[in-house]
């Protein structure tokens, strides 16, 4: 995480309101990694709904959840909840469905936990999206199981 100072927040900030694609790309990925995210909360979830360009989305997206933490994770849960358009549901699917964590068995472990904890999240928009992707998940004794009886 990267520690951001006032200044630096703000310009950050400001710079998420640029009409430049590759201004608002760059700021989504340096407020999504700041230790202070808490501070940038409502200026990531735009970032997220960007409707003028995907890179926008998927930088922002990437970055939250490049963290590992259930509070990044949350903040694109209730982005996707909240996206209106396909294409840009899509994009932070695919940020979710791409996340690295997946290709091991500790991160897989870890985001289930998280979408779990968020399962039963006060928002319905989390909680329904983490009901969603869990609901797409097949048990691990399932797949272990398949594993074996393909050998």
């Amino acid at each position: 995480m990267e520690s951001l100072d006032d200044q630096e927040l703000g310009t950050a900030v400001q710079n998420a309101d640029s009409p430049a694609w590759s201004v608002r790309a760059p700021a989504g990925r340096q407020l999504a990694m700041a230790d202070r995210i808490d501070e940038a909360t409502d200026v990531l979830h735009r970032l997220l709904l960007d409707v003028h360009d995907t890179g926008v989305i998927q930088e922002t997206a990437v970055a939250l959840l490049e963290r590992k933490d259930t509070t990044a994770l949350r903040c694109v849960l209730l982005a996707r909840s909240f996206a209106s358009e396909t294409w840009v549901a899509d994009e932070i699917q695919a940020a979710l469905d791409g996340n690295p964590e997946w290709m091991t068995t500790e991160g897989a472990d870890q985001l289930i936990k998280q979408y779990r904890e968020l399962a039963i999240d006060e928002d319905a928009g989390v909680r329904d999206e983490a009901q969603r992707l869990l609901a797409r998940l097949r048990p691990r004794e399932e797949w272990a199981r398949d594993t074996v009886s393909d050998s």
